[in-house]
């Protein structure tokens, strides 16, 4: 490590956000609150992290330009979102540093490459093989065995880019659907699994470590619906979910948030699903619930600080308002109807237009357990959505 690496950033310092959307938009209001400047890059015209940014460069990610004029505003630039052009990056890291950097996003851009790498880490996953071509999908089925699921490599979140393969009759529409989509795919085998659970791990520019407990997850329809912490999970579990977290962001040299999604299968074994370098819809509990929420850790790892303390204070679940449950939530009925629901909070992410499957903000539930904190979150989302 450099001397140039190990000196933090500190409060007063720009901090460059590639991508502006709600997460970086909670990045910001962090940033803010520590005293940093921030200057956002993203194509939309009011984004959410614009709303709270001192400078909104509005462009297209692979805008070479842009990207350099972010690069020299900023003291040190990290990201929302792990789909940003790996080559503009690199021109970007000439002139200041990335984190986390190119190489960690090359990585993550790729399921294969993705898979490859925790593999390559001693980290277990569902069997898989790479597919180019119908012949080759013909060839992985016959060693995988189905069910199975087709994804694209590249892109594809919230249940987009893939289709279930569940025998010999679902094979053609499953090629026509995902191979309209790419040019390189992943075939994997489903998982019997209990549940999906993720953990956040922060890693510094000093090399210091810290995980956010385990999360519960359940999804409806692709996306994320409900996120539990802690995990019902035994103590064993929780700390192999830890555990792999942590090799994971240190075999990648990671420089911020890692967000690992995991299944428990019938076994008990945990097995890596999907690697994010940012934060993730399954921490934002952590503004409420923890010592430090995910976006001050970021900001704390990539700025070389002493990462805070990712301990949980209470019990918590978070639930997705989406476009097609409440709208933006403004001046209806329901939010107030929700907030009587005890020690409840309410994040919107100042998006206008209201769409199906569009994450327009969420709402977060303390108590004194996790099942009580769901049951709260829950009648907190249906009081808003009544009205939506």
């Amino acid at each position: 490590m450099t001397a140039d690496a190990a000196a933090p950033f500190l409060p007063g310092a720009t901090l460059g956000m590639v991508g502006g959307g709600q997460l970086g938009r909670m990045f910001a209001l962090e940033a803010r609150r520590m005293g940093y400047r921030v200057v956002v890059l993203d194509p939309g015209e009011d984004t959410p992290a614009a709303q709270f940014c001192d400078r909104h460069v509005r462009a297209p990610f692979e805008d070479l330009d842009a990207c350099l004029e972010l690069a020299r505003l900023s003291d040190v630039v990290t990201l929302e979102w792990e789909n940003a052009d790996v080559a503009t990056l690199r021109e970007m890291e000439r002139i200041v540093p990335v984190r986390p950097g190119p190489g960690v996003l090359e990585v993550a851009q790729h399921r294969v490459r993705e898979k490859d790498a925790a593999r390559r880490l001693g980290v277990l996953t569902a069997d898989y093989r790479a597919v180019g071509t119908r012949e080759e999908l013909d060839e992985a089925l016959r060693e995988i065995g189905a069910p199975a699921i087709l994804k694209t490599a590249r892109m594809g979140y919230d249940g987009k880019g893939q289709a279930v393969i569940r025998g010999a009759g679902d094979v053609d529409n499953a090629w026509t659907a995902v191979s309209a989509m790419g040019s390189e795919f992943i075939l994997e085998a489903m998982v019997n699994f209990r549940m999906e659970v993720s953990v956040i791990c922060a890693r510094s520019a000093t090399g210091e470590t810290a995980c956010f407990p385990v999360a519960e997850n359940e999804h409806r329809g692709g996306i994320l619906h409900l996120t539990r912490c802690p995990a019902r999970v035994s103590d064993e579990m929780a700390s192999e979910a830890m555990r792999v977290a942590t090799a994971l962001a240190e075999g990648l040299g990671v420089v911020g948030l890692l967000a690992v999604e995991m299944f428990v299968d019938a076994d008990g074994r945990i097995l890596v699903n999907e690697i994010a370098p940012r934060p993730h819809n399954s921490g934002h509990h952590t503004i409420e619930a923890c010592g430090v929420s995910q976006f001050e850790q970021q900001l704390r790892a990539v700025c070389g600080l002493p990462l805070g303390s990712p301990a949980l204070l209470r019990p918590a679940a978070m639930v997705n308002l989406m476009g097609e449950d409440a709208g933006t939530g403004l001046g209806r009925a329901g939010v107030a109807d929700a907030l009587r629901i005890p020690e409840t909070s309410l994040h919107l992410y100042g998006k206008g237009a209201a769409r199906t499957g569009r994450k327009m903000g969420h709402l977060t539930s303390l108590a004194g357990d996790v099942d009580e904190a769901a049951g709260r979150v829950l009648r907190a989302w249906e009081a808003a959505t009544r009205h939506g």
